[in-house]
């Protein structure tokens, strides 16, 4: 397999993907159906938007938020049966209770640590050590600008955090369980090493007070954008925003059975984070996963990190400690 030439990069050697916009398959159908599927992205964002922005103070808060985000991905879960991406990603009944035991995860033990020893933490304990007044005037900003700021924020330290995950073994080790996954779903986010995703949850945000709206309107801007990551939706994806944002299609790549291009496509949110870097490759995979898509169990999931851990640190120090040769005279 040649691959084609991305950049200095050769994309597509080891497994067949998709490059280019222009060679992605369409939603087909009649008019109705091909405007829903083109504008459902943006209208949902303007619409999250809008609320956050003007929404009482009575409803305006975190229970509401995770209200509308369990509500979105129900729907979202059953447009995946309407319109599927790959009728090979269609979710069985297995995938469904193998990834709701993820969630219940993400929910709790994650979220838990995140709250008492992750970026929230961190960043109170910081910010008691010094003066931080001067950065007031941050956050005087409109609502909305102080909404972006914690939202971009967020997705440049998750970048450099991602991008680490693929570069540094001991990262990479936690982060590798995530890319065993062999298709794209509503709750596939969550599937991975809790260690993997404490890390990649990690943010500076909480280093300023913003104001607790801006602070959801910001999350919101995040499900409306980054929950499409994982996803088996057939979009026509407008140029504005598969230019601005990360989409089902460049994620999919990322998690592709092709090395250089799992090498790509770091962002959450924000695509154009990569193209800042170079990092960002536009199209898209349908076979996914690593060892020729091997499916990992859960218990393997769980300990891989560890396993593997210990048999490199293992092999290293007996490479160490192994005597050299001395040859015969």
């Amino acid at each position: 397999m040649n691959g084609v030439r991305v950049g200095k990069r050769v994309i597509g050697a080891d497994a067949p993907v998709t490059i280019g916009w222009e060679n992605l398959p369409k939603v087909e159908g009649g008019p109705v159906k091909r405007m829903f599927f083109t504008y459902f992205q943006p209208a949902v964002l303007f619409a999250l938007i809008a609320f956050w922005m003007y929404a009482p103070d009575s409803i305006a808060k975190a229970s509401t938020a995770i209200g509308i985000g369990v509500g979105f991905k129900i729907f979202l879960l059953g447009l995946e049966w309407v319109n599927p991406r790959h009728s090979s990603w269609r979710l069985t009944w297995k995938e469904l209770v193998t990834d709701l035991f993820y969630v219940g995860i993400s929910y709790t033990l994650v979220k838990y640590a995140g709250k008492h020893i992750g970026s929230d933490a961190i960043a109170e304990a910081v910010r008691q050590l010094g003066d931080w007044e001067k950065l007031t005037w941050f956050t005087g900003m409109p609502l909305l600008v102080q909404a972006f700021a914690i939202s971009f924020m967020f997705d440049f330290g998750q970048y450099w955090m991602h991008r680490g995950m693929h570069n540094w073994y001991p990262l990479w080790l936690t982060h590798s369980v995530h890319h065993y996954i062999t298709q794209l779903n509503i709750n596939k986010g969550a599937v991975g090493n809790p260690v993997e995703l404490f890390l990649i949850g990690l943010g500076i945000g909480g280093f300023f007070d913003f104001l607790p709206r801006a602070a959801l309107l910001a999350g919101s801007i995040g499900l409306a954008v980054g929950t499409y990551q994982h996803i088996n939706v057939r979009f026509n994806t407008p140029r504005w925003w598969r230019f601005l944002f990360n989409t089902t299609e460049h994620h999919s790549l990322h998690h592709s059975q092709d090395y250089e291009a799992t090498r790509s496509n770091y962002s959450g949110t924000y695509i154009i984070i990569d193209r800042m870097f170079g990092t960002c490759v536009d199209g898209e995979a349908e076979l996914l996963g690593m060892e020729g898509g091997r499916r990992m169990s859960i218990r393997e999931q769980m300990t891989y990190p560890f396993t593997e851990g210990y048999k490199s640190t293992k092999a290293f120090i007996q490479r160490r400690l192994q005597p050299v040769a001395v040859p015969a005279e």
